[in-house]
């Protein structure tokens, strides 16, 4: 996919520092209708005396404090860099959604968990057509197809070695140096470092506004809704009301380009462990690539 495109789908395209934004939905003059102290008596009279007594005599009320709005004062643009601060900080998180992939013209289903050792944990799968499994621990990668997702990438070749890869691989741990030619692909959705590097540099040179949305929550997390625009295109971004304003969630607004990314688990352990039991070491096959 184009670099910007990548850009959008795995970073936010959100998160560029310095993007010029209006303050929208801001209540203004509203939740200021907090009651009195007291309730007085509907049958004070019109005499002083009588209506001290009454207000005297009057059961008290305590006013409801009106919630206070997300991020006060601040505009959609001071917002996301805030976002961009706390996220591009983390030590660790876990990304799911779909990406577009330019290569197939499809799409790439990913939840991944990873940290800044360049470890990680997870799935990913491509239009639908099978997954595979991938962990990074330390040099070494490794990866479990399913037979599905075998079939659809040796689409084209031969049958007899297709079955015979299928035969060999379907449902059976394999691993690599993840620094040789064959994994630098899958590895680099472990790059937490870079992932996060790109979302620091994110602007692109083109006209993008930052517009605040509303309070509201996120599978149970209270977040904040933002919108960029860019050209015709209006992208949704949620972030984290509560503790660091983390980027929660990406929605592309691009029909050319859809996709969703939910971030969660930051800064939590990534449970990148060496597969137990048997694994193929695929880099002691001559002329077996994956």
């Amino acid at each position: 996919m184009r670099r910007r495109a990548r850009r959008t789908a795995l970073t936010a395209l959100l998160l560029a520092a310095g993007a010029t934004a209006c303050l929208t939905g801001c209540r203004s003059g509203q939740g200021d209708t907090s009651s009195g102290d007291t309730t007085r008596s509907a049958e004070s009279t019109t005499s002083a005396a009588s209506a001290q007594s009454a207000s005297a005599s009057a059961p008290t009320t305590t006013p409801t404090p009106t919630p206070k709005e997300p991020f006060t004062g601040l505009t959609g643009a001071q917002i996301s860099e805030r976002a961009l601060k706390a996220t591009t900080e983390a030590r660790s998180l876990r990304m799911s959604g779909t990406v577009p992939d330019e290569e197939s013209g499809g799409t790439i289903k990913i939840d991944i968990a990873l940290d800044r050792r360049g470890d990680c944990a997870g799935t990913m799968g491509m239009n639908g057509q099978g997954e595979a499994e991938l962990i990074k621990t330390g040099d070494t990668l490794y990866l479990k197809y399913d037979e599905r997702f075998l079939r659809a990438q040796s689409k084209g070749e031969p049958q007899a070695d297709t079955e015979a890869l299928v035969s060999l691989l379907a449902g059976r741990w394999t691993k690599m140096s993840a620094g040789g030619a064959d994994a630098k692909e899958m590895a680099g959705f472990c790059d937490l470092d870079k992932l996060l590097e790109d979302a620091g540099d994110s602007d692109d040179g083109t006209p993008t506004t930052v517009t605040r949305g509303k309070a509201t929550t996120l599978d149970g997390t209270p977040a904040f809704t933002l919108y960029e625009t860019d050209g015709s295109e209006r992208n949704t971004v949620y972030v984290a009301t509560e503790g660091k304003p983390y980027l929660l969630r990406f929605e592309s607004g691009s029909k050319q380009e859809p996709g969703a990314l939910s971030f969660t688990g930051y800064d939590e352990p990534v449970p990148a462990e060496s597969p137990s039991g048997e694994v193929l070491d695929l880099d002691g096959l001559d002329g077996m690539t994956t």
